[in-house]
């Protein structure tokens, strides 16, 4: 099993499906059955094993970079995007100082994953991870699993679980990104400082046959706009699969 210390949150969106929720709040602060949606992400960091994770933010920064002051675990270092947002992939480069030369865990904080089998999404990952095949592994949901999400898939999988995009095969089985994956920093390290999407890196490593896909084992909720967040409220409450609903500090 790869042991993955390191973690980058991306926390830095406007929010703006959110809205009005998000008017005086980040998203990631939004709270979901009471317990704000970022401790979700930071708990099973914590849970997995992870020690420092950085987390980058820009709108309403100062509320975000409260609360992360009144936890203790895991560590946080903030990547200061308030002057302008850099989108996903660009939010890995800045942090890609601090986030060191192993392969890192990254996630989104608008979505809430269950796990159903024994072993829970970050372990699985890491136990999936394989250094010498990978640059990118990403946590895969199947359609009739999802909550809160009303799209056609954004991956397929190929016979040796390779991911790629559903045009290279209209009728192959689609499956949605939950929002967490692994990935190594040499894939973003020695770009240019620039405003672009985590794509342009997967892009790069599908073309080297080293982009993977892992299909999630439980339940993922969507919680992008007030409509997702009730969904994933109402199956919380219905008690399936698993989910620290504890916020360790």
């Amino acid at each position: 099993m790869t042991r993955i210390h390191t973690a980058m949150v991306l926390a830095a969106g406007l929010g703006t499906r959110m809205r009005p929720l998000t008017d005086t709040c980040p998203k990631p602060l939004i709270p979901v059955a009471g317990k704000p949606l970022i401790d979700y992400v930071l708990d099973r960091f914590f849970a997995a094993g992870v020690e420092k994770a950085v987390v980058n933010v820009h709108y309403l920064a100062e509320q975000l970079e409260d609360h992360l002051d009144r936890r203790s675990v895991p560590r946080t270092i903030i990547s200061d995007e308030r002057a302008a947002p850099m989108e996903t992939g660009g939010a890995l480069i800045q942090a890609a100082p601090v986030l060191g030369d192993d392969p890192i865990y990254c996630t989104n904080t608008d979505a809430i994953l269950l796990d159903s089998g024994e072993e829970e999404a970050c372990a699985r990952l890491a136990n999936a991870w394989a250094d010498d095949e990978m640059d990118a592994l990403l946590l895969l949901c199947p359609l009739d699993q999802a909550s809160g999400y009303d799209g056609d898939g954004d991956f397929i999988l190929d016979g040796e679980s390779r991911a790629r995009w559903p045009d290279d095969d209209p009728s192959a089985v689609k499956y949605v990104f939950t929002g967490l994956q692994v990935i190594h920093p040499r894939l973003f390290a020695d770009e240019r400082l620039r405003k672009v999407s985590t794509r342009a890196f997967w892009d790069k490593a599908m073309a080297q046959g080293r982009m993977f896909g892992l299909i999630h084992d439980g339940p993922w909720m969507h919680v992008g706009d007030p409509d997702g967040l009730k969904q994933a409220e109402a199956r919380l409450a219905r008690g399936t699969g698993s989910a620290d609903e504890r916020t360790v500090h």
